[in-house]
Order: structure tokens, then sequence, then C-alpha cells
């Protein structure tokens, strides 16, 4: 049996922003509608060092797609000029079991998250949003910058970061969008925003109640692990509220605080974005509300983006394949 194997470089060559939105939408309409299966979180750290993994696996009920992703974190790779974060996906044949496709996912995530966050602005975001605050300067900053510009007409982008070299790094990198960007404090990226995105590893709140006008639409893309926080909890207590996963929003995701504190009395207060995507619940109901969405990630959006990619690659011959 062969096992087929798609680099980086190959998933650099298919990969589009579009690819990506289209995987992550259908996967969430399909855990909505209960037609997919989600696998408990595995997260583990090594004993003695920094080192840590996590496996987020799942399957559409189907059987068509299953398979799992292990993401990790090796700070000390700095050291050996690697990246600190590294992200695989193993498809498995959905007849015998065996592996399909070994990808390499650590650039594709960046085009996976963003997608959500696109997904979840183009039902909750209004109509006439323009004008996108940041919180953070890091790479996957850039690709939540880009995958909004598609969903949404943006005039003015404000980036905030604890690194001013960071956010001018940001910037540079953003030059070709021709749009108006500043670099400002947290709170002036936040107030008079039509959007707000907070894409940090945070452990305590960043963005306050008080700079949130009415109106605003916030992604919250940071916290996906015990501990981790970008949002004041009384924001959430004042806002609709929608997840990927609301079940894991509160146990990993930006929810998992305001849960812990009372602010949400239950999952049944977190609507679903699937739900939103298949018109069975509503999202935005008027331009005064303000909206929170919570992506703690899950490994659905994973596999269905891999399997298109993988579909894209084998059309253009780009998948190696050895022996297993």
């Amino acid at each position: 049996m062969s096992l087929a194997i798609i680099s980086e470089t190959a998933v650099r060559k298919v990969v589009s922003r579009s690819l990506a939105f289209n995987a992550v939408a259908q996967a969430f309409k399909l855990i909505a509608a209960n037609a997919a299966t989600l696998c408990e979180v595995v997260s583990a750290s090594l004993e003695g060092s920094p080192n840590s993994f996590a496996i987020k696996a799942g399957f559409e009920n189907t059987g068509n797609t299953v398979g799992f992703k292990c993401g990790t974190y090796w700070p000390g790779n700095a050291a050996r000029t690697l990246p600190a974060h590294s992200s695989s996906v193993l498809l498995l044949d959905p007849d015998s079991g065996f592996p399909k496709c070994l990808l390499s996912a650590g650039y594709l995530n960046g085009f996976r998250t963003a997608a959500a966050n696109a997904v979840a602005v183009s039902v909750l975001a209004r109509d006439n949003a323009s004008v996108l605050g940041v919180l953070g300067a890091g790479h996957q900053a850039e690709h939540e910058i880009r995958a909004l510009t598609e969903v949404r007409e943006l005039s003015l982008i404000k980036i905030f970061s604890r690194s001013e070299s960071r956010a001018q790094w940001l910037r540079h990198r953003l030059n070709d969008l021709e749009i108006d960007i500043g670099l400002t404090s947290a709170e002036e990226a936040v107030r008079d925003s039509d959007i707000v995105t907070t894409v940090t590893p945070s452990t305590t709140p960043l963005v306050e109640q008080s700079w949130v006008a009415a109106g605003t639409h916030v992604s919250a893309m940071g916290a996906d692990a015990p501990g981790k926080q970008e949002l004041d909890s009384a924001l959430l207590g004042n806002a609709s509220l929608f997840a990927d996963y609301p079940p894991q929003s509160v146990r990993i995701g930006e929810f998992q605080a305001a849960f812990r504190e009372g602010l949400i009395s239950s999952v049944q207060e977190i609507g679903a974005i699937g739900d939103v995507l298949l018109g069975v619940a509503k999202g935005r109901l008027n331009d005064d509300e303000i909206t929170v969405f919570d992506s703690s990630g899950v490994a659905l959006q994973d596999l269905l983006v891999a399997s298109a990619l993988y579909d894209e690659a084998d059309k253009g011959n780009l998948i190696d394949r050895i022996d297993f």
C-alpha cells in the first residue's frame, strides 16, 4: 500500500484562501448538523521540558473523511533555526483504516485558522463594516487580515502589538493591500472599529468591555488551551456569542473564563456558527448588536481543508508516494 506525502512546497503551490474558506464553512455545517464526530483533544507536555503537543481527531459520519492533526510546540527549535510550532495532518483511508496521506500543515494551518475568522465575519459583521482592529502581529495576524479583506471592503486597519518591531514588520508585509494601516495602542485598535480580531497567546484579557462599541463584531482567535483569555469576561455578558464548537469553547476556548465565572450559564447560550450558515439559527439581529465569535479550532476543519488540498495536489501531480 502506498502513502501519499504532501510537502510544504506542494501545499504552497496549491493552497488558496477560497479553498480554505469553502472547506472550513463545510466543516462548520457538518458539525452543526451532527453529521460529524469530534474526539476529545489530547494535550500533553513532556515532563521536565517546555515541549508539548496536541492531537485533534474526528471524522465525517459518512466515513468519507477521517483522520487527525498533530500540532507541536518545541521552543528550543529556535537554536536549530527551525520553527517552534509544527503541524501535520494524517488522513486515513476510509475503507481500510490505513494511512492515506501525510500532509505538512504548518503553512496550511495559517489559511485554515484565518478561514474560520472570515467565515464568521461573513455572516456576523455588519455589511458595511470597514474598519478592522487587530491585536497581535505574528505570522497568523497577516493571514487573518488577508482573509478578512476578501469578505469585507476595508478602509482602515489598526494594529496593536506589544512589540513595535513586530507591528512594523506586519505593516510592511501588508503594503500590497493599498489600505490605510495604523499602529496603535490596544484601546485605539478596538475603539471605533467595526471588526476586532484578537490573535495572541494571552492568558489575561486584552480587550476591555468599555472599548467595544455597539455594532462591533469581535473574533477571538487565540484561546485554544486552558488558561488562555483575550477578552474581558464582562464583554461576553453583553454580546451575542458564537463558536466553531460551543462545548469546546467553554473548555479550552475564549469562553472558558466567563463560563467558569457564571457569566455564561449554559453552553446553549452559545450559537454554533454552522447553524447560522445552515440558516437554522439567526446571526446578527441588528446593527447595534455586539457579536463575538470564538475559534478554538476543531479537527474537522483541518481534515476537510487537507482533503480539498489533497484533491488539488493530485490534479497537479504534486504528491509524492512511498510504499508503506
